[in-house]
């Protein structure tokens, strides 16, 4: 039976921290003390600093010879358990979908354990089980968040090449991206080049678009990348543009059959904005739609501008002239835009905008027209609950279901064949130099690398820190527990609303979060045989609130970023009555 001593002892270890986040909250909200900018600069301060250091700190004290690999096995199976299911799910289940499974696997498994679980379980269960949330938040560091990097990668990469080469992508040999392209997230316009070698075979070449590299479409890169912080810019969603990608060309050099197209090189082009799409928007096409009232109907053209013969033995070319100055016109130019929207990016603290190339060379579509088959899933407005409780939980890629529909009209028998991917092994690499680039441009990935590798030393040969290093260390890890919690009350405050994506969608999240996820692990742990404490403790982790970096990462590949942030900030609020009545509940 828990005591008064006991509960007291709990609210000592807590309390201090919402203290910190009802400061920041009431800073910005009710007192106007720091402006957007301010916020971004204690954030950015936190993110690279106080948490890396902090991590560091935790790990490099923890012996890592006396970790119990019995509750390391639980929490792995659990996050086993829940992977495989929804992996099951989103392949037979027609409302399955990967932006689902990756969502609910966040939901379900990561909870916030350096902030928020090792003060709290210390306080419940003593100094012993901020060990063992130490060496959760190794393996959440080292294995599941790269994990979560892999599959955002891999929704990334299978939306390019899908979107790209919906025919062709069988043929792609080789898919090379240059070094200066960090991520598929759709945050920066790309561009693919496509070349037919001698062997046949189609051999890719991702870049950044030239649009990017200029200084006035050039953007602040993300402060908080997989920081255990939050994200300050809002993620944009990956469009694509029209392509110039001749395929009759390549079907006869391949041998297979040719695919009309519907695009005219003399039409006008008129740029349409997708701002809130979660998917890749459908190629572009020729439609006529009736407007309302006695307006006449509005005609738009997509075309792909001077397609060229593809020519195997020609190197392909980039830019307006790429085909001048070659004998006979056969200069190969076979250019794809992997790009953000073209509409205006909003910074969540700073507020700035920043307008996508396409924005600046063509005209804006009218209002009132609108696509015939919409990228969105139902017409997202500022009413974000309203617009969930129209979607009544729709699991499924509506919006890929509608572009296929689309597609099969148009083409008939000759259908748009999105399964059809690259060669396993061309997909694995791909994947692997993204989640490469992402993790080393992360402080937090090397705090925990050279926190584990000190540990390691130290505990093995019994070697100290020198005071001086220690020291400096400590200074700034000491402060990196508040300020986590007060950058989190700065975020809560320059939210809009703190339920983001309707109340029916934020129940059914702090469900997945506070019943499914612990249910998961108690079935786990007791698998594998834990018992009495070490069983509590596995559960009340498991029920802490959601984990930070798995909304950074919905945040920059904008997979549900709305119902994530809903359970940072609501999570946070209600986790200290559920985990108490869970404490309570486990020790009677």
């Amino acid at each position: 039976m828990i005591s008064l001593a006991d509960f007291y002892h709990v609210m000592t270890a807590v309390v201090p921290l919402y203290v910190a986040m009802i400061l920041a909250y009431g800073s910005v909200k009710w007192w106007k003390i720091f402006s957007p900018d301010q916020c971004s600069g204690i954030n950015r301060f936190v993110a690279l600093f106080a948490v890396p250091l902090l991590s560091f700190h935790f790990i490099a004290g923890n012996d890592p010879y006396t970790m119990n690999l019995r509750f390391i096995l639980a929490d792995t199976l659990q996050k086993l358990i829940v992977l495989g299911v929804l992996a099951v799910w989103a392949n037979l289940s027609k409302r399955g979908s990967l932006e689902w499974s990756i969502t609910l696997f966040s939901l379900s498994t990561l909870p916030n354990t350096l902030v928020m679980g090792i003060p709290l379980l210390k306080g419940m269960y003593g100094a012993f089980s901020g060990s063992l949330m130490v060496q959760i938040v190794v393996l959440q560091c080292i294995i599941w968040y790269t994990l979560m990097l892999f599959l955002f990668e891999f929704r990334g990469a299978r939306m390019l090449i899908s979107d790209q080469f919906p025919n062709t992508a069988a043929s792609i040999v080789s898919i090379h991206v240059d070094s200066d392209v960090m991520s598929l997230d759709g945050r920066q316009p790309l561009e693919t080049e496509a070349e037919v070698k001698e062997d046949g075979k189609l051999h890719i070449t991702v870049r950044k678009s030239n649009a990017s590299r200029s200084d006035i479409f050039s953007r602040r890169p993300s402060n908080l990348t997989n920081a255990e912080i939050y994200s300050l810019q809002s993620s944009r969603n990956p469009t694509p543009r029209a392509s110039s990608f001749n395929h009759t060309d390549f079907y006869s050099l391949v041998g297979t059959g040719s695919r009309n197209s519907n695009f005219s090189a003399n039409d006008l082009v008129y740029g349409l904005s997708a701002a809130a799409s979660r998917g890749p928007t459908p190629r572009p096409s020729n439609y006529e739609e009736e407007t309302s009232g006695n307006k006449p109907p509005a005609r738009f053209h997509y075309p792909a501008p001077n397609p060229a013969m593809f020519s195997p033995s020609k190197t392909l070319g980039i830019g307006a002239n790429a085909n001048k100055g070659e004998e006979g016109g056969n200069k190969d130019l076979h250019m794809f835009v992997w790009s953000s929207s073209a509409s205006p990016v909003s910074d969540v603290f700073g507020g700035h905008d920043y307008a996508g190339a396409a924005a600046l060379d063509q005209p804006p579509a009218p209002k009132d027209i609108r696509l015939p088959f919409s990228p969105v899933e139902g017409h997202r407005n500022n009413n974000q609950e309203s617009y969930m409780e129209r979607e009544e939980f729709s699991f499924g890629n509506r919006d890929v279901e509608m572009n296929h529909e689309a597609d099969e009209k148009k083409v008939g028998e000759n259908k748009v064949t999105t399964k059809a991917m690259p060669p396993t092994s061309v997909m694995t690499r791909l994947i692997l130099i993204m989640v490469w680039r992402k993790l080393i441009r992360n402080p937090n990935t090397y705090s925990s690398l050279f926190g584990l590798t000190w540990s390691l030393i130290s505990f093995r040969w019994n070697v100290k820190m020198p005071a001086i290093i220690a020291q400096s260390i400590s200074i700034l890890s000491d402060a990196g527990l508040g300020m986590a919690m007060f950058s989190l009350g700065l975020f809560m405050a320059l939210q809009p609303r703190i339920i983001a994506c309707g109340n029916r969608v934020a129940a059914f999240a702090m469900a997945v979060r506070f019943f499914t996820g612990p249910a998961v692990m108690a079935a786990a742990s007791i698998v594998v045989g834990l018992r009495g404490v070490l069983l509590h403790v596995a559960i009340v982790q498991a029920a802490l609130p959601q984990g930070i970096v798995p909304f950074v990462f919905a945040k920059e590949y904008n997979v549900h970023p709305d119902i994530l942030s809903t359970a940072v900030i609501f999570g946070m609020l209600i986790a200290l009555p559920i985990t108490l009545v869970y404490y309570i509940l486990l020790g009677i």
